[in-house]
């Protein structure tokens, strides 16, 4: 395991126009069952794993796929957190076309919605080939930005070979950013990868995504052909809209999933207040994509929805359904909106008591996380401010148990340190899982670049091999 140093009809009309070619094929091989309720064993659930589809045969999108995104609600209710529903053996591809000779499923699982009610969830599973040498192999649980309120924008749907429809119309990030989960299952680690917007595409619903993925790593747990055990080392990581989930997975880890045994946690591009983003949004670039995200928070918060429903101006209206059906840089279309004065007809909508109540709710610093801590922002970040990166630092580092490595990077922006600090997050990964301690205490570190730190540089080197390795059909992990 070494690295080298508003409705679901709405939704489904949108997928189904999207989709037809698609959906065609697909009725020709069927729709996979729902699994029976699986028995436990001391080692890992057992339940019937579909085989993958026959290429040509392209993936439904998750909107067309109810059998398995969206099982009978007494079937979720009956399950416990984490316990899987169904499972099936999937191709993921590169950009959708080149398939990838690696071992992957997916799973659907019981989760919890904010609300305490049981939902079903989805993530996708890899495994590298052979035993480790007979030793327990580490779980990293990356977190994708969807940054999407359509279903089909989701990891699930648009990591498998053929999903065309999620790239033609803007998700590219997520296939982009294959290539860290793709680089540590290189390394030997087993990778999940939860749709964490849960059924619904709450985007940027924070606390729901953290509960989804901690049942997703449950669940990883919980399926025999991943061979993990219950005390196996779990990392968690991501940037951006997966930052989101990942801080709040963080901090809620301790009092909903204390079983795990979560060993580090890496965060860049930190959403760290929701509120401060929305504001700065506005009248700026990112204004389109932070629009996206407010209606996909309301999609958690009924209090918001009808708020939005009774203030939000015809303008806002009229965009939702747009905003609702495109991929992350689609629905980043439309810069420069004016999201404060705007979009309501109340003159200061943010701090209204419902609004107000949402946003304290989306905002991190609510615990400490128990674990250590890899926090990285740029310092000129044009979506997620760094002031509340910052005050969120300190929060955390008031408590003298908190371990957290704060690294500001002053040469990049948004995008650029989504790529610069690929190999900095699977190195500092790594010595978690090898048992190296994390630095005591709270540090806080300005640099340059992270790309330009020596000990990341074979880091580039060694998932350049892989994704190249994967390109040509090598099997990827095998150890």
């Amino acid at each position: 395991m070494n690295i080298v140093v508003p409705g679901r009809i709405g939704r489904f009309r949108t997928a189904a126009c999207i989709a037809l070619i698609a959906t065609s094929l697909q009725v020709a091989v069927g729709i996979p069952a729902i699994a029976a309720p699986a028995e436990q064993n001391p080692a890992a659930q057992q339940v019937p794993v579909q085989p993958p589809l026959p290429f040509p045969i392209p993936p439904a999108p998750p909107e067309l796929d109810p059998g398995f995104y969206a099982p009978p609600a007494d079937v979720v209710a009956a399950k416990q957190p984490g316990e899987i529903i169904a499972a099936r053996e999937v191709h993921l591809a590169f950009y959708s076309v080149i398939p990838f000779n690696i071992d992957a499923w997916q799973l659907s699982y019981r989760s919890t919605n904010t609300r305490d009610e049981p939902i079903a969830a989805v993530t996708t599973l890899m495994k590298p080939r052979g035993d480790n040498g007979g030793a327990p192999r580490p779980l990293l649980s990356y977190q994708f930005p969807q940054d999407s309120n359509a279903e089909y924008c989701a990891a699930s749907y648009v990591l498998q070979q053929a999903s065309i429809p999620g790239n033609i119309t803007g998700q590219f990030d997520i296939p982009f950013e294959f290539v860290l989960p793709l680089t540590a299952l290189g390394a030997g680690w087993a990778v999940a990868m939860p749709d964490h917007e849960g059924p619904d595409s709450a985007f940027a619903a924070g606390p729901l995504g953290a509960r989804i993925t901690l049942d997703g790593v449950r669940a990883a747990e919980n399926f025999q052909p991943m061979g993990l055990q219950p005390q196996t080392k779990v990392g968690l990581a991501g940037y951006s809209g997966g930052a989101i989930t990942t801080g709040h997975t963080a901090e809620l880890a301790a009092s909903y999933a204390p079983e795990l045994n979560i060993v580090g946690v890496s965060e860049g591009g930190v959403p760290a207040d929701i509120k401060a983003m929305y504001q700065m949004a506005s009248g700026n670039l990112g204004a389109g994509l932070i629009f996206s995200g407010l209606l996909g928070v309301a999609r958690e918060y009924p209090e918001l929805a009808a708020y939005n429903d009774q203030h939000m101006k015809p303008i806002g209206k009229a965009l939702a359904p747009v905003k609702n059906s495109l991929c992350l840089y689609s629905a980043a279309l439309l810069p420069f909106m004016n999201l404060t004065d705007g979009m309501y007809d109340t003159p200061d909508a943010l701090n209204d008591p419902v609004p107000a109540k949402v946003f304290d709710a989306l905002r991190m610093g609510h615990s400490v996380p128990k674990m250590p801590m890899f926090i990285f922002n740029s310092n000129p970040d044009w979506i997620a401010p760094v002031g509340p990166v910052n005050t969120l630092v300190d929060e955390y580092c008031r408590d003298p148990s908190a371990q957290v490595h704060y690294t500001r990077d002053h040469f990049s922006e948004h995008i650029t340190l989504e790529i610069d600090s690929i190999a900095r997050v699977l190195l500092w990964m790594k010595d978690r899982f090898d048992g190296v301690p994390a630095e005591p205490g709270c540090s806080i570190h300005d640099e340059g670049s992270m790309a330009l730190d020596p000990a990341s540089w074979p880091i580039w080197l060694q998932g350049a091999g892989t994704v190249l390795a994967g390109l040509l059909q090598q099997p990827i992990g095998s150890r």
